[in-house]
């Protein structure tokens, strides 16, 4: 039997549809929820991601700004835009736009962004504060990911869940989250990585897996066990002659394999992919309501 379709797309619209109440909410109370984005350079990628954002957010109600600069730009530059928006009272996020130019330390930018409106949740704070179990701002990808596991009722709690690979923007922080002491958390966790040995064997323990290495199918159907729940986070291009752009988007898990065998899995795209930015919507939308708040 073919497991259940999670879909991102119809939960990440239903988030939006909740999120346009309270914006209408603050709006009554004069205050509209802003965020910006600062895009160095001209990749190809980076415009279209950007340039999603500022749509979902123009939909919704949410004022966004995208402020671009030539990949020359220096990192005092880069800063002092930082600094202004972080002064900024219309402005409830920021997001740098990854990558960024080799000459930019990317770490002192994340630094430079106050908290208070890091709502990519980068900021060692959030990150910290993610680990104490008390969040200001939850990382966007896997709080995604989180989120598609309480729509569909997917309990975690004393589950055993692998997740595949432990980046500072997906793995680390979704274990994180599911290491907490709350519902739809409460698991055992394990990380595979590169030096992962065994690794097969250590993904068909696992009642829920996670794919978020970047390697286009490496999930095949021998690597779950019956009845597995698959998120699948990777998003990879693959040459397909047969299309108009020549090539396919493909996961890290092998979806037509996997179908069969899991329990509930994650399309790509259409699974978590647009979860990233309504859990982004929905952190500038905290942050104005805690702007409202302290008022």
């Amino acid at each position: 039997m073919a497991a259940t379709l999670i879909d991102g797309k119809k939960v990440s619209d239903e988030i939006k549809a909740e999120l346009k109440a309270r914006i209408e909410n603050l709006r009554h109370c004069d205050v509209i929820p802003g965020l910006a984005a600062v895009l160095i350079g001209n990749n190809p990628a980076s415009e279209t991601y950007v340039s999603s954002k500022a749509k979902a957010c123009d939909k919704i109600g949410i004022y966004s700004e995208v402020i671009r600069r030539e990949a020359v730009a220096t990192q005092d530059e880069l800063s002092d835009i930082i600094r202004e928006l972080n002064r900024r009272s219309d402005i409830d996020g920021i997001l740098v736009q990854s990558p960024l130019p080799e000459h930019i330390d990317e770490l002192a930018v994340t630094l430079l962004i106050s908290p208070e409106k890091d709502v990519d949740g980068f900021h060692p704070f959030n990150v910290g504060m993610l680990l104490l179990g008390r969040p200001l701002f939850r990382s966007c990808t896997p709080y995604g990911v989180m989120e598609l596991l309480r729509r569909y009722d997917i309990d975690t709690a004393g589950k055993e869940v692998v997740i595949l690979g432990r980046s500072n923007i997906v793995g680390k922080p979704l274990a994180a989250m599911l290491v907490q002491k709350e519902k739809f958390a409460n698991a055992t966790v394990t990380i595979c990585h590169s030096r992962t040995a065994n690794i097969k064997e250590v993904c068909r323990r696992a009642d829920i897996l996670i794919a978020a290495m970047g390697q286009a199918e490496f999930v095949k159907a021998d690597m779950i066990k019956d009845g597995a729940v698959v998120i699948d986070v990777g998003i990879n291009r693959m040459p397909d002659l047969s299309s108009e752009k020549r090539y396919k988007l493909v996961g890290d898990v092998d979806f037509v394999a996997c179908r069969n065998k899991a329990s509930f899995i994650t399309p790509v795209p259409g699974g978590v992919g647009p979860m990233t930015i309504a859990m982004l919507l929905t952190n500038t939308v905290l942050s104005a309501e805690r702007r409202l708040a302290g008022a």
